[in-house]
This record gives structure tokens, sequence and C-alpha cells, in this order.
């Protein structure tokens, strides 16, 4: 596939890995979850490797393999979607990660680049967590999984925001830290960029298609303007 950047007026990112370092609330709701069901915690490490595809993914990921059952999957992951619901704002382990903070205000400033979150946490927890640390009007669109939706890697979340934003795929970039924001973006016909700051290896990237990978979030700038 052949990019050209100078044509990229939209920008879809990824959250947790990409704008927010979430790991600590997500094993922290996900270990409660497994303790209240009788199961045993997962190390905060071990969860890099398991974010990304959506709640229930997660929760099947950090249950023993022998109890597997779609019941005690989905009695786990509404679990701990209620724990990431009730989490009061003051008691985030999430912080944003340097630099994009400042990233989205300069976007948010930038009347001719339109910008959106996609990210398969749960809705109510997504737009909770953007409003917290961005404020409410940082972004165009914000769109977290909800019930019905197809998650990510699928296009076709990508394409409905598109369509709200009156955006096409040659226009927009896909910015993530992981193999599912690169595949999203590449199922989506959009940029795939990959960020080395979140949970997977520039190498994973690489190998999952990232047209470039940025260090720094201000780097960006260099495919819009």
């Amino acid at each position: 596939m052949i990019f050209d950047s100078m044509n990229y007026r939209c920008i879809i990112f990824d959250c947790d890995g990409t704008l927010v370092d979430t790991i600590d609330d997500i094993a922290a709701a996900a270990n409660q979850a497994l303790i209240l069901h009788g199961f045993p915690s997962v190390p905060v490490e071990q969860y890099l490797g398991m974010v990304g595809w959506g709640l229930t993914r997660l929760i099947t990921l950090a249950l023993p393999e022998e109890v597997r059952t779609d019941a005690v999957i989905q009695a786990v992951a509404a679990s701990a979607q209620q724990f990431m619901d009730e989490q009061p704002e003051d008691r985030y382990l999430s912080k944003p990660y340097p630099g994009i903070r400042e990233m989205v205000k300069e976007f948010a400033q930038n009347k001719k680049i339109a910008t959106a979150v996609l990210s398969n946490k749960p809705d109510s927890v997504l737009l909770r967590l953007m409003d917290h640390f961005f404020g409410p009007n940082a972004f165009d669109v914000v769109c977290g999984l909800r019930p019905g939706m197809a998650p990510k890697p699928d296009p076709q979340s990508v394409w409905e925001i598109l369509a709200e934003l009156g955006k096409n795929p040659h226009d927009t970039i896909f910015m993530g830290d992981s193999e599912i924001d690169m595949e999203t973006a590449l199922n989506a016909g959009c940029y795939p960029l990959g960020v080395s700051w979140g949970f997977r290896s520039r190498a994973t990237l690489e190998q999952s298609g990232a047209a470039s990978i940025i260090d720094r979030p201000e780097e960006v700038w260099k495919l819009v303007m």
C-alpha cells in the first residue's frame, strides 16, 4: 500500500498504550474481578501482552484455561467492567504519556485536522477517562466498544467514525501501540502509525504493518503539516 503523507487531515488514536498508560488500572480491575469469583490474580506485567482486544478477551486470557466457559468469562468480565465504571477518578492510577496532553491540545486548536479516539475499552469507561484527562471537547469523536459493535481490528467502526467526520480512509492516520491497531488501520485503508512508548514492542509493530513508528508524540506533526 502506498501512502501520501501530504493528504492526512484526520487522525484516529487508540487509547490504552497510546494516549494513556492504563495498565495498572486495567490490571487492578481485572484482578479484583478474578479474586471476587475465586480465581488467582495475574501479575501486572503479564497484562501488557493481553490487552487490546477488549475486556472479554482480556478476561479469557487471564482465567485458568480449565475454567474458560462462556458463563464464567461473562460473569468475570461484567465484574471487571463494574469495577472500572465505579472507580473514583481521584483514584485513577492511569496517566497520559509525556507530551500527549500537549499534542492533544494542539490538535484541538487546529481546525483543519479532525480527531477521534477508537478503543476496545468499554465505551462508558473510555468516555469518562478521556473527559477526565483531556476535557469534554478535546476530540471530535470518542468511541469505545458498545453492545453489537465489532471490536478492532474490524474496520467498520473506523468507517463509521470517518462518515461522521466527513473524511476518507486515505485522509486518515490511525495511531496506536499494538498489532491490533496496525491491523485495524490496514483493514480500514488508513495510514498505520505505530508508537514506541506503549504496551507492545517495536518489532511487533513492524511485523504487523506499521508504515512508520514515532518515539515522541510531537513527531506526528511531520505527517500532517
